[in-house]
């Protein structure tokens, strides 16, 4: 795709929201809107069974400019399908992912959800075979939750972003305000459900919530921990043990959400250490403005990757990242159907001097629709 073209249809892009948002304004239009999302409920009796419809459809038009290149292009960013069902106390999670840039003979990906979970009378929660194991601010964020249109590059570097992983996990709260997540996977990189081809890693959480209060409405801490046996075969990032803490308050119209971390790494992973701030600001329940800055630094050499589309451009690592971010969000049907435009400015050291630099720019419009 030619850079003219990659504009027009980034500026055609642009344009959606401010077709919409007429739309959304108005309360009729906006109920019937919403109600297309009834279709995904296919069934429910008076015991509160049910089956319903999953998915979700991300599309994303991106353009990066840089001393070392440049990046365009207009690509479907993923689509997921499947269901979500409880029948007798026990939920079923079962969802695919899949390419719609490829054939679709050879767009079938993997599995990701592939799971059942039971809640017990005390609150716990147990799911078993293949979920989502998440850690660090955007590692445990959902992609369909997210405020801006690619995690942050922290979590692409520390979170092990393939996600999904067979094992076991529980997770509960107690003492009113605090919660804990204990998690035992597979590292196994197989696309449905497999144990055997590596080793395993354990995740750790402990959370508190706190109510309103003189500083702010509300808010969430959390500290993550994770220990992954070292294997050459694991499908996760070499890092043997990862710690992250975040943050998440509320204050008006105004929120900032924090991480703070750290993986130790191993074979030839050097330790690496991030930070994420990200304040935003709700004008009003359609649109909202993020702003966030991002620091990585290795202790070592090729430490540190580049995000999505920047790793496009260079494919190299370095030592030393930084990055800003500003965008604004269009909340068509909370975050069922939004839209996010966002710009940003990224620069990577690389003290080896072997190819990791990295100074350059980015625009970036995607639409995120889930149901």
């Amino acid at each position: 795709m030619s850079l003219t073209s990659m504009v027009k249809s980034f500026s055609a892009f642009s344009l959606i929201p401010f077709m919409v948002i007429p739309v959304a304004y108005a309360e009729e239009q906006k109920s019937a809107f919403e109600s297309a999302w009834d279709v995904a409920e296919i069934w429910e009796n008076e015991e509160g069974d049910y089956f319903s419809l999953s998915g979700r459809l991300h599309a994303d038009a991106a353009w990066f400019d840089a001393d070392q290149g440049e990046f365009n292009d207009l690509l479907w960013r993923r689509l997921r399908f499947g269901f979500k069902s409880e029948i007798n106390g026990a939920t079923i999670s079962f969802e695919g992912d899949f390419d719609l840039n490829d054939a679709l003979s050879d767009s079938y990906n993997r599995l990701t959800d592939a799971n059942i979970a039971w809640t017990f009378d005390n609150g716990m929660t147990l799911k078993v075979l293949k979920q989502s194991a998440g850690f660090t601010l955007d590692g445990k964020t959902s992609s369909k939750k997210l405020l801006t249109p690619q995690r942050n590059n922290l979590t692409n570097n520390l979170w092990f972003t393939a996600e999904y992983f067979t094992g076991v996990s529980v997770t509960n709260s107690f003492a009113d305000d605090w919660t804990y997540y204990a998690g035992l996977f597979s590292s196994d990189p197989e696309e449905e459900i497999g144990f055997t081809e590596a080793a395993y890693f354990t995740l750790l959480a402990l959370g508190r919530e706190f109510t309103a209060n003189d500083w702010f409405d509300g808010g969430e801490i959390r500290l993550d921990y994770v220990y992954n046996k070292e294997d050459e075969n694991a499908g996760t990032r070499d890092f043997g043990h990862v710690s992250s803490l975040s943050g998440q308050f509320q204050k008006g119209q105004w929120g900032l959400r924090t991480d703070l971390a750290f993986g130790s790494g191993y074979f030839d992973q050097a330790d690496l250490f991030g930070l994420v701030v990200m304040p935003y600001y709700d004008q009003s329940e359609v649109v909202q403005y993020v702003f966030r800055y991002t620091y990585l630094n290795s202790d070592g050499d090729n430490g540190v990757r580049l995000g999505r589309y920047e790793n496009q451009i260079e494919s190299d690592r370095g030592d030393t990242y930084h990055e800003l971010f500003a965008g604004v969000n269009f909340f068509l049907n909370e975050h069922k159907f939004k839209i996010h435009l966002g710009a940003q400015y990224a620069n990577m050291d690389d003290d080896a001097n072997d190819g990791g630099e990295f100074d350059g720019f980015g625009i970036t419009g995607a639409l995120r629709v889930y149901w």
